[in-house]
């Protein structure tokens, strides 16, 4: 008897990719498996229906095949295929045509002029328009594009995509937040976020949005675009449209993917025997020691055991493994003549880099929308979010600083909470059992109901009514043997949050058409509204850790209890004209007026218009013989947005209680909070001008727009600092202005096109300054803030640092106070003495970019797609956490290993000579020390796939199978940041990622 061998797949995430993907194979070889026809040989020739003339280089394919041809010069072309099969006839800048052979054996074709680019719909403000038709800058990205990159937030697949839109990631965790700015920071004291709609529901993240869901995206960016929204429009709309249902015949899709995560670049800190020798220094500049023999003067009798053992812990190594994710989509589309529905179940998992970091995600969808009769419409947009997430305490921190010399594990192979007998505590004392728990739950509801009636032509109505529900509890428990507690007693926490936002939109949109004009006016009315509140609970010392943070009122310490609540609405009124003659002259007015609860009374109410114009010049009769250009649009807007982002209750004074005692009594007290109220807030107001220029070339082969702006914000809401003898700290005010200017440029081209090879590019390019243009007093800075007129909002004030006072400085040195491997700063004033007042200045350099863009380049050979995609953030400083992490006395902490410290032998300019005698904190202008170049250069995503064909016989309509890789190479101006990822701007705790990503897509 014959016997079989096999492999058994263990029920594990890799056991079902494993399976996923022999499932894959298992049905690409049944459909290389069918049976082919007999061929028929037939020519033809392709016609342009605009030229009434030939068109060479047309593609011919024969449908669901990898076979065939281009035309000829002539227009001519020869290619075999059976009876049954259908023939595809394309060509750049024309509509594709479809022709089932039969018994043909010459076919005549003519194509028609593809003008869908232009005809192409882009969702604007309360309506849609025609791309050709846009006054404003509006960039849409569609549902392709976005799943491009696998990612849990879809603004993250699509950075450095958009031009005028910086996209950051705030770390590696896997509940971090996605940073965002249109246009750089405009506001110093109220919100610089973009407000985000999704399906007309308005929200501030859209972390819960299954990227898989959305149908498009559109970034609304100048005052012309922006105007219709008023007072959430001064920092950019992002506007999210989610797929909808269809009829015909039900489709299914299956997407699925599973991927590893690894630790992008992290600083790594001195292992034992560098710890050792820089303490050695440190002591040897003060005389302490002198050699091998003097180490017991340094060291006590633990780390001299450990040092003649060479023990030493890597704790990084321990801390961090490698994490991953996995999504697993389906979505039905179906629908009739009257419903159609869209329908998707969705559920997202990440593992981090760091144990209990750790996200789940399940989201529910339905999209319904039924026709009633000829002129009642309605429908439904609902999601159901809910997310179970685990924080981690950032470990890293302290494993970065601690001593490294020692064991984890005594002889008894039981953890050692206080390494070396010291006092810092260990930093996998949080990984230790019944020691850390910090969990949270999230619901989210984001739902809309509309009405809409045509009651005659032009005329349409619709009302919108939509909610964005969040609920929120997050628990924490702490024992006394966990990094925060550090000994005390253990602690419990739990906090619930509660939020309810509503918006009523009231919308007529009318469209007439009068000859050569045509004319489209939209009203509306607006009301939305914010109830949140909150209730925080904690206690310690509870008596049985595995009760975690339940059972608040066993604990016998410290029980506490807080709650808060808050309110906030605006009601809006706004109008739009679009006119248009002979479509090639354009015109858009728009005037809002916003009513807001959060301003002081008498200050409530501002009003926002806007006008933008266009000319598309392609259109008019000198240009209709320069065949090469297919677009030629010019925009010209100019508008005003406000701001009213300060919180709830910002401009009103309110009392904190405080506790008092008379005697031995105690006593309820009261004091005004450190935000003094004002009755006189009112509105932030931003004025942006706009220049923008629309190109397309060879029938739309090359595409290119490019916009100059131009935004000045005044009345800026900013939080002035009041003496302390006030007994208030600040307070909002209309004070101060703020400019922001740049320059825009996206370009997108198609390199090659023909039968078997497709090469498509993608370049944006953006360019933004923004200054500080007065403050409180016209012309004078506010150094106690940080802010500087003529400089950006965020800026690094300090000593300009020159280097390291060498050994043949020691008399300059000398007279400045200092020896020779001390830091050196520049005099600036020349009076041979540094101060704070006169030799602090703006640094050259500031955190936000000279530039950043990305260039996208995807090939289609036959049935195999590859694309690669570069991004780069250029011109940027940064002041990293473990640049100044350098421990000089090297006594009770370790330092990173690319500081290059001064010696008598090593006469560096980099950093000063350790000195057992002499702390950081005390060193002169140490804060000089970190401030680096942040330039970077990454290969932001990498994929390859392959699309199985498809037939009739196949038991699906589409199958793609691809691996993605992002963030897989970093290349930095700095050889400093060799060890560092410089995208989130410093900080070390929850390093950046590179993922590694296998999924398949499926079409039913």
């Amino acid at each position: 008897m014959m016997k079989y061998s096999y492999i058994k797949i263990p029920p594990s995430s890799g056991g079902r990719l494993l399976k996923t993907a022999l499932f894959v194979i298992a049905c690409f070889m049944l459909i290389l498996s069918e049976l082919s026809a007999q061929n028929t040989t037939i020519t033809g020739t392709v016609k342009s229906s605009d030229l009434d003339d030939v068109l060479p280089g047309a593609t011919v394919l024969v449908k669901g095949t990898n076979i065939g041809t281009a035309t000829n010069i002539d227009g001519k072309f020869t290619i075999s295929a059976a009876a049954d099969a259908t023939l595809v006839f394309s060509s750049i800048g024309y509509i594709p045509q479809e022709v089932k052979v039969g018994n043909q054996t010459s076919i005549q074709i003519t194509l028609t002029p593809d003008i869908t680019n232009m005809e192409e719909v882009v969702v604007i403000g309360y309506g849609t328009v025609k791309k050709r038709d846009l006054t404003g800058a509006v960039t849409s990205v569609k549902s392709e594009e976005i799943r491009q990159v696998p990612a849990q937030n879809p603004l993250e697949s699509i950075q450095g995509k958009i031009a005028g839109v910086d996209i950051t990631r705030g770390n590696g965790s896997s509940s971090s937040g996605i940073n965002i700015r249109i246009r750089g920071n405009r506001s110093i004291g109220a919100s610089n976020n973009p407000l985000f709609i999704v399906d007309g529901v308005q929200t501030g993240s859209i972390d819960n949005i299954n990227p898989n869901d959305i149908e498009s995206m559109e970034f609304l960016k100048d005052a012309s675009s922006t105007a219709i929204y008023g007072w959430q429009g001064a920092n950019g709309i992002v506007i999210i449209t989610t797929k909808k249902g269809s009829s015909g015949k039900p489709s299914v899709t299956l997407n699925s993917y599973y991927g590893v995560s690894e630790v992008s670049r992290y600083p790594s800190v001195l292992n034992g025997d560098e710890y050792v020798a820089i303490k050695r220094e440190a002591n040897r500049t003060t005389g302490k020691w002198n050699s091998v023999a003097d180490d017991p003067l340094i060291f006590n009798t633990q780390e001299l055991a450990a040092i003649a053992n060479g023990d030493w812990i890597d704790y990084q190594s321990l801390l961090l493994s490698n994490g991953n994710q996995q999504n697993y989509n389906l979505g039905v589309n179906s629908g009739g003549d009257r419903t159609k529905v869209y329908t998707s179940l969705d559920f997202y998992g990440e593992n981090g880099i760091l144990k209990f970091d750790n996200v789940k995600r399940y989201t529910l969808r339905t999209n319904v929308d039924h026709t009633f009769n000829s002129w009642i419409k309605a429908g439904m947009q609902a999601q159901v979010a809910n997310r179970d997430e685990s924080y981690r305490r950032d470990p890293l921190n302290m494993a970065n600083k601690i001593i490294p010399l020692g064991t984890v594990y005594d002889e008894n192979g039981d953890f050692i909470v206080y390494p070396l007998g010291g006092s810092s505590i260990s930093p996998l004392a949080d990984e230790q059992p019944d020691i850390f728990s910090n969990k949270g739950k999230i619901t989210n509801v984001l739902a809309n109901v509309y009405l809409e009636l045509k009651p005659f032509e032009g005329f349409n109505f619709r009302t919108n009514f939509g909610t964005n529900i969040n609920n929120t509890r997050v628990g924490l428990f702490e024992a006394s043997n966990s990094i925060s507690r550090n000994g005390g007693t253990s602690r419990a926490q739990y906090t619930a949050s509660n939020s309810r936002f509503i918006n009523w939109d009231n919308v007529i949109n009318y469209q007439k058409e009068i000859k050569d004009h045509s004319f489209a006016i939209t009203a509306l009315s607006s009301f939305v509204q914010e109830e949140s509140d909150n209730v925080l609970a904690q206690g310690e010392n509870q008596l049985l850790p595995g009760q975690l943070f339940f059972g608040l009122g066993n604990a016998p310490d410290n029980i506490s209890i807080n709650s808060g609540f808050s309110k906030w609405n605006v009601l809006s009124f706004a109008a739009r004209l679009n006119y248009s003659y002979k479509g090639k002259y354009l015109i858009t007015l728009t005037d809002r007026a916003d009513g807001a609860s959060r301003l002081s009374k008498g200050n409530k109410w501002a009003y926002f218009p806007s006008a933008a114009f266009a000319w598309r010049v392609v259109d008019e009769n000198f240009m209709q013989n320069v065949a090469a250009v297919s677009e030629l649009k010019l925009r010209l807007s100019y508008g005003v947005a406000g701001n009213s982002g300060i919180k709830a209750y910002g401009t009103q004074s309110s009392l904190t209680r405080i506790p008092m005692a008379f005697g031995e009594s105690s006593f309820q007290g009261f004091t005004f909070s450190p935000l003094l109220g004002n009755p006189d807030a009112g509105w932030e107001l931003s004025e942006t001008t706009n220049f923008g220029i629309d190109l397309g070339l060879w029938r739309s082969r090359i595409n290119a727009t490019m916009d100059i702006y131009d935004t000045r914000t005044s009345d800026l809401l900013l939080p002035r600092g009041l003496p302390p003898t006030s007994g208030v700290q600040q307070v909002y005010q209309n004070i101060g202005k703020t400019k922001n200017q740049g320059v825009e440029i996206g370009i997108n081209s198609l390199n090659i096109e023909n039968e078997n090879l497709q090469w498509e590019t993608t370049l944006t390019f953006t360019r933004n300054r923004e200054e500080i243009v007065s403050l409180v007093t016209e012309g004078v800075d506010d150094i106690g803030n940080g802010w500087f007129v003529g400089q950006p909002i965020s800026v690094f004030y300090d000593y300009e640092k020159l280097g390291i006072w060498q050994t043949n400085e020691a008399d300059e040195a000398a007279v400045y106070g200092q020896v020779p491997g001390d830091i050196k700063v520049k005099d600036q004033n020349g009076d041979m003495k540094i101060d704070a007042v006169n030799d602090r200045r703006v640094l050259a350099g500031n955190n936000r970019p000279d530039w950043f863009g990305g260039l996208n380049n995807k090939v289609t050979y036959k049935r195999i797609d590859f694309s690669v995609y570069l991004f780069a953030r250029w011109g940027q400083t940064i002041d990293p956490d473990f640049l100044g992490r350098y421990d000089r006395q090297s006594n009770l902490s370790n330092s990173t290993k690319v500081i290059d410290y001064w010696t008598p032998e090593n006469p560096t300019n980099e950093y000063p000579r350790p000195n057992a005698g002499v702390s950081g904190s005390s060193t002169l202008y140490w804060s000089t020390i970190g401030y680096v170049d942040g330039s970077y250069l990454r290969v932001r995503n990498l994929s390859l796939g392959y699309t199985l064909p498809s037939t009739d016989k196949s038991i699906f309509s589409n199958m793609r199978i691809y691996f993605s890789g992002s963030n897989l190479f970093t290349f930095t101006k700095s050889k400093k940041l060799d060890e560092y990822d410089p995208e989130r701007g410093g900080g070390e705790s929850y390093p950046m990622l590179k993922n590694y990503v296998f999924g398949i897509n499926l079409g039913f």
